[in-house]
């Protein structure tokens, strides 16, 4: 048995975890910033449809989403593995990062809005320049448990044949009748990536992050 080998061909799924990863998790979060301002700011009835929405996709369990899209989307618009794979992670990682940044959001204080409101910003300009550069801020702690979900979650794709880390594992554990050794290898290769996102995110909120007041 040729360790180094089969060790290697695991860990060229990375490539595809990490594109998959690159892919659900901006869109997850470009969808759920615009559901997040569309609840705290909109009516009643918008209100009602974005909490429906994150109540339902939190409550989907992804594999599930994975086959739908996957098994009836891809058959109308020829969409791949990959992408069913990707898309629907980022659709169920939308409404956690909804929830993210729509408590972001709600942690600003109302007297922001109005000072900006009071100063003759319109209500649009005062959430883009005044309320949503502290939301992102905010958001940056709780977001980086987001992003070490949707890595993990990216292990999921191997049930649609996406040759990632975990499908590359179960392949060999297959083929060599040693299924600890291949898991274990795909286990330190998501560690390392959720490992080395955090740190990143854990800089970036320290170089963003107000000094306090002395």
């Amino acid at each position: 048995m040729d360790v180094a080998r089969f060790l290697q061909y695991i860990a060229l799924g990375t490539v595809y975890t990490v594109g998959v990863t690159l892919i659900a998790l901006p869109s997850g979060l470009i969808l759920g910033t615009l559901f997040a301002l569309l609840n705290v700011y909109s009516g009643k009835v918008v209100k009602w449809f974005t909490s429906l929405y994150s109540t339902m996709m939190r409550g989907i369990p992804p594999i599930v989403l994975l086959f739908i899209l996957y098994f009836i989307v891809s058959g109308n618009i020829n969409l791949s593995p990959f992408w069913a794979g990707s898309i629907s992670l980022g659709i169920v990682s939308s409404a956690y990062q909804m929830e993210i940044i729509r408590g972001a959001i709600l942690s600003v204080s109302g007297g922001q809005m109005m000072a900006a409101r009071a100063i003759g910003m319109s209500k649009s300009q005062a959430i883009r320049n005044v309320i949503f550069p502290q939301t992102l801020r905010l958001a940056i702690p709780p977001w980086s448990n987001e992003a070490a979900i949707v890595i993990k979650d990216s292990s999921l794709v191997y049930a649609l044949g996406v040759p990632e880390i975990l499908r590359r594992a179960q392949l060999i554990s297959a083929s060599t009748q040693q299924p600890f050794l291949a898991y274990a290898a795909a286990a330190a290769i998501y560690f390392i990536l959720v490992f080395v996102t955090n740190r990143l995110l854990d800089a970036l909120e320290r170089r963003l992050r107000i000094p306090a007041n002395p």
